[in-house]
């Protein structure tokens, strides 16, 4: 990546195709703990694909992150993995209600729960975010994949997330 033989373009071509879903493999089932951590990998790797930057007055520096932001088009990993997370949502949504995955989304145990606040579960995680961008109704608009393809495209850019 720190190649000059390649262009910027180039290393971003193959930072979206290579680097970016191999680092979020498996991302659906994540938790909000690891947020800051793969930003800064982000960041660190476009640094690299980039290079430094020439100022004005001619001294060298590293690119800031509103640079890096432009480069990107605000569309950073994390919330790339929150549209992939509404994606799987609205696939499984989709899915007949005998499937497994359908019925383990729908599960709800029985039994006695240990004291203290339960863990937010991973729909509700999910249906945070939606609602973070401001749609009503999404179980109605998941039933529709050309709708649904545009929630989830509207998520990569969208600046509450």
């Amino acid at each position: 990546m720190e190649s000059r033989a390649l262009n910027g373009s180039s290393k971003l071509k193959i930072y979206k195709t290579l680097i970016r879903p191999a680092v979020t493999y498996g991302c659906e089932a994540w938790t909000r703990q690891n947020e800051q951590q793969l930003r800064i990998y982000e960041r660190k790797i476009l640094r690299k694909i980039c290079g430094p930057v020439q100022d004005e007055n001619g001294t060298w520096r590293i690119r800031r992150k509103h640079e890096l932001n432009e480069l990107i088009g605000s569309a950073d990993i994390v919330r790339f993995i929150k549209s992939r997370k509404m994606a799987w949502l609205g696939h499984v949504m989709r899915m007949d209600g005998g499937r497994m995955p359908r019925r383990i989304l729908e599960w709800k145990p029985m039994g006695r729960r240990i004291i203290g606040r339960p863990r937010k579960r991973w729909i509700e995680d999910v249906e945070e975010d939606i609602q973070t961008m401001g749609i009503r109704g999404w179980r109605k608009l998941r039933k529709e994949r050309t709708e649904w393809k545009k929630i989830t495209e509207k998520a990569k850019a969208h600046s509450g997330l």
